[in-house]
């Protein structure tokens, strides 16, 4: 906290004087810029542990070795967890969603550097998931940090945090265009001219900074030389469709198993199930081991033959349909991978699974029509588009998924086939499931930033904060004077009607009191439970603010209980939801 004040100090003075556009426009170079040397970190630390880890294994070796190092990399993850970071760290593009839902944009410090640790462990010892969504939050930490120590407000620390995770992408893969794109998708940030620059800036800035950190191949480039075929687009259109099936399979699969590993309560269990899970499969296929980009390198460049050749099952590469056998365990096996990696403790995001699992099932696409059909298809456009599609339908991001795999080929001769698949992916995904992956859970919890600008507002509105408790409660049997004497020690017109363990009966309104008060006569005569009426609807503290403005929409009401379990909190009006609503409306839109 000192060292903050102090920089702050100093750096006061040179920036006080810059108006907010230049201001963002600095800050977002040197959020691209860190986020790009996070990145370049995250990634050569995976490469050189798993270099060093696997040099030794060779198919001669039984792969035995495979068997002990996920379940070691987890069980240092989990201690790295559990005992340094103290906090949860998984899902990281959940997180980083949720942060701008409903902590004003806020992530916490160590973020920065956390998920690149715990995500070297991983990935180094094998899980089976991807360095992306832990760079995500990390670039999007390090936006919402640096946002946060020049004191911006909520739409810029937000900007930031957008270029972060822009730069993240943007440095990953070097690819500027698919990292705004990505931010624009997933993160749905508004397109705005006021948000595009900084954007631009954040990612060219990040992919420039990998180009010296990382060479000219960021995981993987490769260049496309067969012409387009006309001919091909409705076998394009199919591998989208199917793409799209199998993305649901993905999705719904992901989220079931990690919920079943959610169940299972003590961690070191919970370690050992998974771990096992995940070693036998990287046994019986070692292309589990890691984030998969070398066997997506080897279907592009070599075919399946080395994929298969580096497996037990290597004896049986001669057999067609054993290969296709292979390969469709390698498919609908890997979400088991990956979730099994996340289930036990591990690190990671889906990204590189779904580019495996895309590039997979592109390549037994192929190969099945080339087969059946006797159709000569060029295998590693069908590899590449797949994976577009995959991303697509999982995702929900048809336009990362085709800038993504456009700028890693290195040309945009590819962009037709890729826009037809994408979007046949989507459109078959999109039909069965609204929201993507990542933001499935937070939009059924109501705690999801969307692009429509109302609904993101109330998003952002914590309406329990609204709640007003200093009502004066009386009880059903307290009298008509005893009622005159709360009202005289009350500055409100509302007055709850309690029994002794505070649950709501009623209500009385000043209006309904106002002709028998004066008569003094009544003052024993008339009980409260004579003048409360009921209210038309109460709300509860668990409800989102979606239906918290729907039952004030159908009741016709100013103003409504609030109930917890049954118990009176207070009451929510409708005019102070609306004040704090045009409130945060200003903060949201352009300045």
């Amino acid at each position: 906290m000192l060292k903050s004040r102090f920089f702050r100090k100093i750096l006061k003075p040179r920036f006080e004087d810059i108006d907010q556009v230049r201001l963002l426009y600095l800050l977002s170079l040197l959020v691209g810029f860190l986020s790009a040397l996070a990145a370049a970190i995250l990634k050569n630390a995976v490469h050189y542990t798993h270099q060093i880890l696997t040099s030794g294994i060779t198919r001669e070796s039984g792969n035995y070795l495979y068997l002990a190092y996920p379940i070691t990399g987890m069980f240092l993850t989990v201690l790295f967890v559990r005992y340094v970071v103290r906090d949860n760290i998984g899902h990281g593009i959940s997180r980083v969603l949720y942060a701008i839902s409903k902590r004003k944009s806020r992530l916490k410090f160590h973020n920065t550097w956390t998920s690149i640790i715990a995500t070297t462990l991983t990935i180094g010892f094998g899980g089976s998931v991807g360095a992306e969504a832990p760079i995500v939050l990390t670039g999007s930490s390090i936006g919402s940090a640096v946002g946060s120590f020049f004191k911006l407000n909520y739409r810029s620390i937000t900007l930031l945090i957008g270029c972060g995770a822009a730069g993240a992408v943007a440095g990953i893969f070097k690819a500027p265009i698919a990292g705004i794109v990505f931010t624009l998708e997933i993160l749905m940030l508004d397109l705005t001219i006021s948000s595009i620059v900084p954007l631009l800036i954040s990612s060219v800035t990040a992919a420039t900074v990998a180009y010296f950190t990382m060479g000219e191949k960021v995981l993987f480039s490769f260049n496309i030389t067969e012409a387009f075929n006309v001919a091909n687009i409705p076998w394009y259109i199919l591998l989208g469709i199917s793409s799209g099936f199998i993305s649901l399979y993905f999705s719904k699969m992901t989220l079931f198993l990690e919920k079943g590993f959610a169940k299972v309560s003590n961690v070191y269990v919970r370690l050992c199930l998974g771990g096992l899970i995940l070693s036998l499969l990287i046994y019986l296929f070692p292309s589990f081991y890691g984030e998969g980009y070398d066997t997506v390198l080897l279907l592009l460049q070599r075919g399946v033959d080395p994929v298969i050749g580096n497996s037990i099952f290597f004896r049986f590469a001669d057999n067609f349909w054993m290969v296709a056998l292979f390969m469709a365990c390698l498919v609908f096996l890997k979400v088991l991978a990956t979730s099994s990696t996340n289930g036990a403790g591990g690190v990671g995001g889906i990204f590189a699974p779904v580019l495996f699992t895309g590039g997979t099932v592109g390549f037994l696409f192929a190969s099945l029509l080339s087969r059946f059909l006797n159709i000569d298809l060029p295998d590693n456009r069908f590899v590449l588009v797949g994976m577009a599609g995959l991303m697509a339908g999982v995702m929900h991001a048809p336009l990362t998924a085709i800038f993504l795999i456009a700028e890693i080929t290195g040309g945009y001769d590819l962009l037709i086939p890729l826009i037809i698949t994408s979007t046949a992916a989507y459109i078959t995904t999109r039909s069965f499931e609204r929201h993507s992956i990542y933001h499935v859970q937070l939009a059924e919890k109501g705690e999801l930033i969307t692009h429509d600008k109302d609904k993101a507002v109330l998003t952002l509105m914590d309406w329990r904060k609204e709640i007003e408790t200093d009502l004066s409660k009386v009880r059903s049997t307290d009298t008509l004077g005893d009622l005159v004497k709360a009202i005289s020690n009350s500055k409100r017109n509302l007055f709850p009607v309690v029994d002794e363990y505070n649950i709501l009966e009623g209500v009385v309104s000043l209006d309904e009191v106002r002709s028998v008060m004066f008569n003094r006569d009544l003052y024993n005569t008339i009980f409260v439970k004579d003048l409360m009426t009921i209210p038309p609807s109460y709300i509860d503290m668990k409800e989102n603010i979606e239906t918290v403005m729907e039952t004030f929409r159908k009741t016709g009401a100013w103003n409504l209980p609030v109930l917890n379990n049954g118990y009176y909190v207070g009451f929510i009006s409708k005019s102070r939801i609306y004040t704090t609503y045009r409130e945060l409306l200003i903060q949201f839109s352009e300045e």
